[in-house]
This record gives C-alpha cells, structure tokens and sequence, in this order.
C-alpha cells in the first residue's frame, strides 16, 4: 500500500463525518449523525462522492450517504464535505450487499446508482447493481414509494436494467438513453462524477433509469 494510501486511511479515522463497520448505527443515522428527520439518499459505489457532495449542496433539505467498499476513495468526498461544511452528507465504508445491517426496513427515500460497474461478460450479470439480487436487497431498505437512479454510460447495464425492471415488473418511471438530448430536465441531473465528465469528453452518450419497486 503506497504512502497516501496509508496516509489517507490514518486521517479518516479522524473524520467525524466517515464510518466503518457501523452496524450501530442502523435506524440511528437521523438521531445522532444528521441531528434531524430529513428523508435519507444513498449512493451505491460512489467513489469519490461526487454525486453524493453535489446532491447535498442541491438539497441541504435532504440527508445523504455515500457508500463505497474503498477507503481512499471516499477519502477524497470526506475531506470535501468537511472542507466545505456539508453536514447533510457522510460516508459509509461497507458492502453493497450488507445494507440491511446498517439500515433499517423502510428507512430510505432514494438510491443513486452512478457509473457503476456493468459486468459485461453475461456470466456477471448477477454482480450488475440493477440485477434480482440487488434489487431484492434494495426492497429490504426502501421505502413503499422509495426511487432508484441509474446514470451509465453503459449500454448493457441500460438494456440490462430495462429487461429486469419489466421482468420483476417494477415501475418504470423515465428512461433514457441519451438523457441530455433527451426532454426531462432536472437540476438533479446536472451533477457529474470524475467519471462522467470523461465519458462525455470522449464522445459517450449518457444514459439514465429511474424506477421505483
């Protein structure tokens, strides 16, 4: 592990604003992180929290979680949101797929999916974030009305997700597959990852879901 890794890991442990194995906080993230009952967004895999700093300066109304299994990533959003003084946004270094053991049943409003890994090869279709799998996890968090985000790049992952949103017969509420060409304005869609600005200087066109279960 280089020297800013280690680095980087020594001074989240600082950082009031960053959590790890935080199965004590299930049903509490209100009470004693955010000090308030505003409605609760996560963003799965987000990296360096892009997504999840601007949606909070958009809406300081609103609570956010950024969740990543890789530390000195969310390093980078931590230090962000404590340099600006967000503090309707932190951060959870976990697994996706151990959410019900931070979250309780029905305490989420939204979840962003953003850039996420598509897992081409057909074989790993069942890592892909949108996949029955994840969906069934999702449903144990969720709210009865609670909404997930797709923003992707990626072909497959778009298509994937339309056929398993008419599959499991979930209710789709927009798609498209090149959304800023598309109709649907919505200042939540301006925020941009590391990850999308690149795509779109490479010529991408960015596609997006959202849906509810």
């Amino acid at each position: 592990m280089g020297k800013n890794k280690l680095k980087h890991f020594a001074e989240m442990e600082t950082f009031t604003n960053v959590f790890q194995k935080a199965t004590v906080l299930k049903g509490k993230w209100n009470e004693v992180f955010f000090q308030n009952n505003n409605p609760i967004t996560l963003e799965l895999g987000c990296g360096k929290g892009e997504y999840s700093l601007a949606l909070a300066s958009l809406y300081p109304e609103r609570n956010f979680i950024g969740i990543d299994i890789k530390g000195a990533r969310i390093w980078r959003g931590a230090k962000t949101a404590l340099e600006e003084g967000l503090k309707n946004v932190c951060f959870l270094r976990a697994q996706i797929d151990h959410l019900p053991e931070y979250f309780e049943p029905n305490s989420i409003d939204e979840i962003w999916l953003t850039f996420s890994d598509p897992h081409p090869p057909l074989h790993e279709a069942k890592k892909r974030l949108t996949s029955p799998k994840f969906i069934s996890i999702y449903r144990q968090v969720l709210k009865p009305n609670g909404i997930i985000h797709l923003k992707t790049d990626s072909t497959i992952l778009y298509e994937y997700t339309l056929e398993i949103i008419e599959e499991l017969k979930l209710k789709m509420i927009y798609h498209s597959a090149d959304i800023y060409s598309s109709e649907l304005y919505d200042k939540i869609l301006e925020a941009k990852t590391y990850y999308e600005n690149m795509h779109l200087k490479l010529g991408k066109t960015i596609k997006y879901v959202k849906f509810g279960l």
